[in-house]
């Protein structure tokens, strides 16, 4: 039998998150190389030695790693897929678990980009919406295409956070909506939004590289700049941005992080006009009561909550 070693490059603070994100995937074997306890482990036994091996300890130095095994199948190969693909959703979400570079010993980049591709197929995501990547085809038998090229950079729909989302707006738009997405990465849940029905969408990401993908996308689906806008910026620091944003969406949609959601909270409610409505996905299921009780807090009645694969979503008034 063959195996595939795969290791996930990251830092001491991000060893449980990326522990987690494998488990969700049903990869729990995991070997951890971690600078923190290796130091520890120098410290508390430095009487066993006379000296270190500088080339080990150099070896060592900032470097938290964590390597798994798949089989050499196809199976394996899929499952990889999921795994890039899950960590390039993480990397666009969190800026404190350090690159989330996945190598692969014995593959060529060349040959994991093209398996990358090829495990990522047309996904039906709830009663109405079919998301398609750009280098596949489908019959989309009455539902409404969604087509995406998300590079390896921004979300793809594969994610629980994501698939939530994107549910939860099949339900809430049926024509003629204003959306603000917050977080936009890609551009795939606004525009969504827009293949459902909505009559105009803001996206805005900290991420510059949001810009051009997330317009790349909407011309994919035939949505041009006089019903989607995108900016760079933080809304919770820019006042230029937030003038630009404005006030009276009928939803905002944020799919981001626990920390991020809780800082928003409070600036939610001026953003929507009455009976507006606030979804927010992207969080853990150990954040979920804290992130639930800070939305009720800033005054947020809370409608729906949904979770999928460990992750949980809020639909809020």
């Amino acid at each position: 039998m063959k195996w595939l070693e795969l290791h996930i490059d990251t830092v001491h603070a991000g060893l449980d998150t990326v522990e987690t994100l494998l488990s969700s995937l049903g990869i729990d074997g995991v070997v951890i190389d971690d600078e923190t306890e290796f130091q520890d482990f120098l410290e508390n036994n430095h009487q066993y030695w006379d000296y270190v091996d500088e080339d080990l300890e150099k070896q060592m130095q900032g470097k938290s790693r964590v390597t798994f095994y798949l089989e050499a199948d196809e199976e394996g190969f899929a499952k990889m897929g999921e795994v890039r693909i899950a960590l390039e959703d993480l990397k666009r979400r969190r800026n404190d678990c350090g690159t989330l570079l996945m190598t692969l010993e014995n593959l060529e980049d060349a040959d994991w980009e093209n398996n990358w591709k090829q495990y990522y197929k047309p996904m039906e995501i709830g009663e109405r919406l079919l998301v398609i990547p750009q280098w596949e085809t489908a019959d989309t038998k009455g539902r409404v295409p969604l087509i995406l090229d998300p590079g390896l950079t921004f979300g793809t729909g594969s994610h629980a956070t994501t698939r939530l989302c994107l549910t939860a707006l099949e339900r809430r738009i049926r024509g003629g909506e204003k959306v603000l997405d917050l977080g936009c990465g890609s551009g795939i849940l606004s525009i969504a939004a827009l293949r459902l029905g909505a009559a105009s969408a803001f996206a805005c990401d900290i991420d510059d590289k949001c810009l051009k993908v997330a317009y790349e996308n909407a011309s994919l689906n035939g949505i041009g700049p006089d019903t989607y806008t995108v900016k760079v910026g933080d809304i919770l620091a820019d006042a230029a941005l937030q003038a630009e944003i404005g006030t009276g969406y009928d939803l905002v949609v944020a799919n981001i992080v626990a920390d991020v959601i809780i800082a928003l909270a409070p600036a939610v409610r001026p953003l929507l006009k009455e009976n507006g409505v606030f979804l927010c996905s992207g969080i853990i299921d150990d954040r979920a009561e804290e992130v639930a009780g800070k939305l009720r807090e800033a005054g947020l009645e809370i409608l729906e909550t949904h979770a999928s694969e460990g992750w949980f979503s809020y639909l809020c008034r």
